[in-house]
């Protein structure tokens, strides 16, 4: 299976997206958007800044896992990573971004309720 974003509509009535690597595993996650064009362009700045990596920040969250973000030129967010227990997942997370992403294709999940 390719990499692919997918975009979802949450309760709220916003969008989001994630992107999953070749296995299915999200390995990146965004913001909320207020229309699902707005996630659209989150999808093209990820693919647009996935291969710099200056654009990665690697943090550590309050359960002391590593976790990364994605920026935009303008520094701001654009993606977050899932948390690692060690710096090495964390890189290969970086890794799988960096290569996937640019060439991810983007589909729609309808989620019936």
């Amino acid at each position: 299976m390719a990499a692919r974003f997918q975009i979802q509509q949450a309760r709220n009535g916003k969008y989001y997206f994630h992107l999953l690597a070749n296995n299915g595993e999200i390995i990146l996650s965004s913001q909320m958007y207020a229309s699902k064009s707005s996630a659209k362009k989150g999808i093209l700045s990820v693919q647009t800044n996935a291969s710099d990596s200056s654009r990665y920040e690697a943090l550590v969250n309050k359960a002391g896992e590593h976790y990364f973000v994605l920026k935009a030129k303008n520094s701001q967010i654009i993606g977050t990573s899932e948390g690692y227990a060690a710096t090495t997942g964390m890189k290969s997370g970086i890794k799988s971004v960096s290569r996937n992403a640019p060439k991810a294709i983007t589909e729609d999940i309808i989620v019936k309720t």
